[in-house]
């Protein structure tokens, strides 16, 4: 292992260590279901590995340098200056949680337009969905949460650590609200993204799908009226009608024909499946 490079070994460690966690809970979960859940989704998890690794081994450094950086250099000298200096560290981090949320669920919610849709639907294309599911995104739609999620946090000067402990937070929620276990987590469900709020969005239902597009907290899909309480729907059907690709199938998918033209017609994305 010592031979492969440095991001790879990054990549397979982080991998490793959600591997660890989740198989835990499908263990606890599935019990003696656990191969049958298995055998469902392993040929959608190949792909999403593969897609994992074009992301972060590609994608990623051409970002996290120049971020990290420019968050360094307005580290107690951007917008509200030093500011964050005297506000509690956990409140600081608690911020950095919502702001990234609600910029993400803007974005979020732009990909669900006809414009963005063809990037984005990678994403929806599981049918057994899984906590890989998160990292079933296309290397376009990687490029853009990885241009504008952080965008407001940075410009407004909060701490570097603040950053990348929010990152950290969604990362391991991201994973989490893709699992699949039927959880609605009860009262904090009100308040944070559960699996089967989440579970809700990637519905193949699309006029449900444009629901929850929160991944931490539901404070932004309660506020501009997206939010959809999950309870009718636990152990929805999930994916699109066009189908889940492998991984060269959904690299290639948003310049396939039906994207292609639907992308210059104005509409939904219900007019893409």
């Amino acid at each position: 292992m010592d031979m492969l490079p440095a991001p790879v070994i990054a990549f397979l460690r982080e991998l490793a260590i959600y591997f660890a966690a989740f198989a835990v809970l499908a263990l606890v979960m599935k019990r003696q279901k656990i191969v049958a859940s298995v055998m469902a989704c392993r040929r959608e998890a190949g792909t999403n590995l593969g897609l994992a690794a074009v992301n972060s081994l590609i994608i990623g450094p051409l970002f996290a340098v120049p971020t990290l950086a420019l968050a360094t250099f307005l580290d107690g000298s951007g917008y509200l200056g030093g500011f964050w200096d005297s506000v509690p560290e956990l409140l600081t981090l608690l911020v950095g949680i919502l702001l990234i949320d609600l910029v993400a669920y803007w974005r979020h919610r732009l990909e669900h337009t006809r414009e963005l849709w063809r990037y984005h639907a990678t994403h929806h294309a599981d049918t057994a969905i899984h906590w890989l599911s998160v990292q079933r995104k296309h290397p376009v739609a990687k490029v853009i949460s990885a241009l504008f999620d952080t965008s407001l946090v940075v410009a407004l000067g909060l701490p570097a650590w603040a950053i990348l402990g929010a990152i950290l937070i969604r990362s391991w929620w991201g994973h989490f609200i893709h699992a699949d276990v039927p959880w609605t987590l009860g009262a904090f469900g009100e308040v944070l993204m559960s699996p089967a709020a989440h579970r809700l969005h990637h519905i193949r239902d699309e006029e449900l799908m444009g629901t929850n597009y929160g991944n931490t907290v539901t404070l932004w899909d309660k506020l501009f009226g997206t939010w959809c309480n999950p309870k009718p729907y636990l152990n929805c059907e999930t994916g699109i009608e066009e189908g889940t690709r492998g991984i060269w199938g959904e690299l290639m998918r948003p310049w396939e024909a039906r994207y292609r033209e639907a992308a210059r017609e104005p509409g939904s994305t219900a007019e893409l499946t």
